[in-house]
Formats: structure tokens, C-alpha cells, sequence
């Protein structure tokens, strides 16, 4: 039966008598709640009979606070015991304000509510994303692009401290810095070779931005995913991108023939300067050899006259009748002409003949040269005679 039911118990779980006629006395309620706690750590009682006198469960109910005062206080000392890893930061606040920044290893810090502790990963690479940013170029054009940042954390303090949201600042800064560049670069760049330029400069700019705000961010790398017209100039901008496609492989191709017809063709004057220099060569040793053999002719001439210039006009008949067949002799002073069938004395053309045919030759030119022999008929007579023996 419930202790306040009617007609049950009039006691309460306190000890209270129960008075019908209105509620428990809640002074007297608390009363003996006290006295109950009192008992339980060992506070004083009357009539106590411990053997250790009527002060002694006192003094153990205070000692017992204090050691659970103890363990209390121990366990909240050891609750600011911390270890930071090597990627982290660890940031101590102070009833909230900045205390310290802490490095990678273990660390104590006075425990909550006096003093706080923030863990920042310094080593992790963030991004940040823009997607279909349609941007007005130089030209008056508009280009879509897809940016993506990607960036970590330089200094913890700066990071928590210096600016509301670091992840929306950077991405308001990157399409700022983004706009700002491609708004200074036409549209063939943008869309060509000039997307590593703009990834650059706009990198720059970025990090120019945030470190003006002190927010405590290193910009790693912008990637600049993608470029591309509007879809409604789609169309006509794939032909601009083929004509401009055929005109550097026409480039490259007539490169090419360029490249393999110069070769060729400095090859040809260098072999042509070659043979011009030893056909120079040779016409100056030449001419070098018959102007020394003129002025060694010229030094026999000045001794002996005569004898040079019959050897001379026997080398130069020589010469003349080394090529020709049939000679044709006008004696002066005779009416008939000689007939030297040089082919027939040369052995039947190509034959060895008997007697050196030439020898004969340049006696007979020699009697006919002479003087004397220039009115005799009789010696010219011998000359054929020993010309036919000599067939």
C-alpha cells in the first residue's frame, strides 16, 4: 500500500507523520533529509557508543570529503592532458580569447572551463569549387569556366581567428581574382594556350587577397578545369576551332617540306662552292705552271734563239699532228703538194708500226724548216721515199 494512500501508512518516506488535514511541512521534509546525509558520511548523532569516542565518525566524514574532493580535482587536472599529431595545430583559448599555439607532441593546458583547446589540420589539402562562371573576356565575349582551388592552412591562429568563414572568403576571392584576369585576356586565349597563364596569375592574385585579410591560407594550386563558349555559339565556335586547326596543320606541313628541301639545298651549295674552289684551284696551278714554264722558256729563249724556237715549232707540229691522220705538205717553190698518210704510217690505225712513225714525222719537218732545204727538191724526194719503206 502507498504511504499516501487513505487509510494506509501516515508516514512519509522522511519519516513524517502524515497530516490528513493539509500537505508535509517541507521545511521538516529537508530536516530529515539532512540527517539522513549526515549519517551517511558520519556527521554527528546523539548517544553515539563508537569506541572511538562521540568526535570520531566526524573526523572520518571530513576525511572522506577531502579524498573525493581529491579524485575530483585529480581527474579534472588530467582531463586538460592532450596530444597533438604532426598534421595538427593545437590552439589554446583562454575564457575564450587566444592563449597559445601548440605544436605537434603532448601538451597540458588548464582544463575547462578556463581554458580550451582547438585542433587545426595544417598538412590537409582543402578545395574549393566554382562551377559555370560565365565571364566577360577582353574582347567583349563570354566564356563559361570551371575553377578549382586548392589550398591549406599556414597559420592556425589566422585561420580561427582573423575572418568569419575562411571557406567562403576564398571563394569569393577566387571568382574575384578570376573575373579580374580573364576580364584582361581575349577569348582565343582563354580558350587556347593562355589557360595555364590565367591559372597562374590567378593564383597570384588570390593569395595577394587573402594574405591583405591575414586569414591564414596557402593556395596550393588553381586548375582551370574547363573553358568553353556558351552553348547557343557552340556550333559556330567548333568551326572557328577547326579552321584554326587546319591552318596550323597546313603550317606545320609546308614546316615540314621546309624543313627537308633546305637540308637539301645547302647541300647542293656547299658541293657547288666545293667544285668551284678546286676548279679555281685548278686554273690558277695551271696558269701558275705555264707562266713558270713560259719564264723558264723565256730564259732558254734569251740564250739560244734558233734552237728554241725550232724546238718550239716541232712541239706545236707535234701537238697538231698527234690529232689528224692526213697531212698535206706545200713545198715552197714546188709545184705539188706531199701526202703524208699518217694513219698508214701509224701501223693501219691502231697497228704498232716499225719504226716510230712521229720520229720520222719530226725529221722530215725539220729538213723542210732548215734553209736549205727550202729549194731542194731532191731532199723531199728522200723524205717520201723512206716514208713509203716505212709502210
Amino acid at each position: 500500500m502507498a504511504w499516501n494512500e487513505p487509510g494506509g501508512n501516515n508516514n512519509d518516506p522522511w519519516g513524517n507523520k502524515k497530516n490528513d488535514s493539509g500537505p508535509p511541512d517541507l521545511d521538516e521534509v529537508f530536516r530529515n533529509l539532512q540527517k539522513k546525509l549526515d549519517g551517511l558520511f558520519g556527521g554527528k548523532r546523539g548517544g553515539g557508543t563508537g569506541g572511538g569516542g562521540p568526535g570520531f565518525p566526524g573526523k572520518l566524514g571530513s576525511i572522506g570529503l577531502l579524498l573525493i574532493a581529491l579524485v575530483v580535482v585529480a581527474v579534472w587536472l588530467s582531463s586538460g592532458i592532450y596530444i597533438i599529431q604532426p598534421a595538427e595545430r593545437g590552439v589554446v583559448l583562454q575564457f575564450g580569447r587566444y592563449a597559445t599555439t601548440t605544436q605537434p607532441g603532448p601538451h597540458w593546458h588548464i582544463p575547462w572551463p578556463v581554458q580550451t583547446l582547438e585542433r587545426v589540420n595544417v598538412d590537409q589539402n582543402r578545395s574549393v569549387e566554382l562551377r559555370s562562371q560565365e565571364i566577360l573576356t577582353k574582347d567583349e565575349n563570354i566564356v563559361e569556366i570551371d575553377l578549382a582551388v586548392q589550398y591549406n592552412i599556414k597559420g592556425a591562429q589566422e585561420y580561427l581567428f582573423n575572418v568569419t568563414d575562411p571557406d567562403t572568403t576564398l571563394r569569393q576571392a577566387a571568382e574575384s581574382a578570376l573575373r579580374e584576369t580573364v576580364g584582361q585576356t581575349v577569348m582565343d586565349l582563354v580558350l587556347t594556350e593562355g589557360r595555364g597563364i590565367i591559372a597562374t596569375e590567378t593564383k597570384d592574385k588570390i593569395q595577394e587577397t587573402l594574405d591583405s585579410y591575414e586569414a591564414g591560407v596557402l593556395v596550393t594550386a588553381v586548375n582551370l578545369e574547363s573553358a568553353q563558349p556558351p552553348e547557343a555559339v557552340q556550333a559556330a565556335f567548333s568551326d572557328a576551332i577547326k579552321a584554326r586547326e587546319d591552318q596550323e596543320r597546313f603550317i606545320n606541313e609546308s614546316e615540314a617540306y621546309k624543313n627537308g628541301l633546305l637540308p637539301q639545298a645547302r647541300g647542293d651549295a656547299v658541293i657547288a662552292l666545293e667544285e668551284a674552289r678546286a676548279y679555281k684551284s685548278q686554273v690558277v696551278n695551271a696558269a701558275q705552271g705555264e707562266a713558270a714554264r713560259f719564264e723558264s722558256l723565256l730564259t732558254e729563249y734569251a740564250k739560244a734563239p734558233e734552237i728554241t724556237k725550232t724546238r718550239l715549232y716541232l712541239e706545236s707540229l707535234e701537238s697538231v699532228l698527234s690529232s689528224s691522220s692526213k697531212v698535206m705538205v706545200d713545198v715552197e717553190g714546188g709545184n705539188n703538194l706531199m701526202y703524208l698518210p699518217l694513219d698508214k704510217l701509224m701501223g693501219g690505225g691502231g697497228g704498232t708500226p716499225q719504226q716510230p712513225a712521229l720520229d720520222q714525222i719530226k725529221q722530215g719537218a725539220s729538213q723542210f724548216t732548215t734553209p736549205q732545204a727550202s729549194g731542194s727538191a731532191s731532199r723531199i724526194n728522200n723524205s717520201r721515199s723512206r716514208s713509203r719503206d716505212a709502210q
